[in-house]
């Protein structure tokens, strides 16, 4: 397949949607700053119960209490912990959301992937895991990248961590015993470390390889309103599994030359797990990142992503920002770090987007 794109960009004056310029297109979702409101005021009362919880409860991943964290331990005490943070207060505003939004997100399971470094993945999955949990659905961030960025992206530190997905996914470890709960509304993590990294080499000779993550997925879907998956840059075992779990890829690019270059071999191997390991895969969306509006070549990068994806590419652009380089370094999600900057309000609408075009 041949992208002549990759050689020469066309010269198009077109307007380009910017993060901040998407009112009209709202009208379903008019009712979410209010409710947003209510949810910060009730992340206290939510935050409050966890500390408060028993031993067996789960742990607060990021927080500051010194308290040692401890993992949920199984399906029943993982329940018991959603139940007991779920008051009526939390359900009705949960209720609210779910009428006043035209889309599908029950059980949603999107891989955040494309083999490029540097394309923003891992800020991406952070923030709209964040900002998901912040409108009131149940979240878990899978961290499938050896690098951890997402796991130490939410604070929590990858050397202390006991169990992680490396432990679930190889060793069949129990995944609750895995999952912590972050210190943000309705997210939980399912945290990496750098022992993922030899993954690759024993997923080589196992049975079944290709569905290692699908099959633990499988066990959380019911309990899961979104599933977000934090793909490693690179298009061997681990993306493999991530593609073959999800029902969705969301692809985020950046405004520059050398993230196209690549996109052509993703786009194949998208279709050839959908054709031979998960005909339900599907591009939910390509969303472009880091764009800086001073350069006329990421305007036209945008109009040729846009020329190959006319129904794909998310209206909501992600800037190039410096509270959203920032964020990282402190462990948190721009929602705490910055949430009046321009990074947020962008991840904000582009989380808003994800929920409302959903698959069909």
């Amino acid at each position: 397949m041949c992208f002549k794109f990759f050689l020469k960009f066309k010269k198009k004056k077109k307007e380009i949607i910017s993060y901040n310029e998407q009112e009209e297109e709202k009208s379903d979702l008019t009712k979410l700053s209010v409710l947003n409101n209510n949810l910060n005021n009730n992340n206290r009362i939510i935050s409050s119960s966890i500390n408060n919880s028993s031993s067996g409860s789960g742990c607060i991943a990021g927080s500051n209490n010194n308290n040692e964290e401890k993992p949920v331990k199984d399906s029943e005490n993982f329940n018991n912990i959603i139940k007991n943070n779920e008051n009526v207060f939390y359900s009705n505003i949960k209720n609210d959301i779910t009428k006043n939004i035209k889309g599908n997100f029950m059980g949603r399971v999107i891989a955040i992937a494309n083999q490029k470094g540097g394309v923003g993945k891992s800020t991406t999955a952070v923030n709209m895991a964040s900002y998901l949990g912040d409108f009131g659905f149940k979240t878990l961030l899978i961290d499938f990248d050896p690098q951890s960025n997402s796991t130490s992206g939410l604070g929590i530190e990858k050397e202390k961590i006991k169990n992680s997905v490396y432990d679930v996914v190889i060793s069949g470890a129990d995944v609750y015993s895995a999952i912590l709960k972050t210190s943000y509304n309705n997210l939980f993590i399912l945290p990496s470390n750098i022992q993922l990294a030899g993954a690759e080499v024993e997923l080589v000779s196992a049975m079944k390889r290709e569905y290692k993550l699908k099959a633990v997925i499988d066990q959380l879907k019911n309990e899961f309103d979104f599933i977000l998956i934090d793909c490693p840059p690179a298009l061997g075992l681990l993306t493999i599994n991530a593609l073959a779990a999800a029902n969705e890829v969301l692809i985020p690019i950046q405004c520059e030359y050398y993230a196209l270059e690549g996109l052509g071999q993703l786009i194949n191997t998208i279709n050839l797990i959908k054709n031979n390991l998960n005909e339900f895969l599907e591009i939910t969306g390509v969303v472009m990142t880091m764009f800086d509006s001073r350069t006329k070549l990421a305007e036209q990068v945008i109009e040729e992503v846009k020329a190959y994806f006319p129904e794909k590419l998310y209206k909501t652009i992600i800037p190039r920002n410096v509270r959203l380089s920032e964020a990282p370094s402190y462990g948190k999600p721009i929602i705490d770090y910055d949430p009046n900057c321009k990074g947020a309000t962008a991840y904000k609408d582009l989380t808003e987007e994800v929920i409302k075009n959903g698959p069909k």
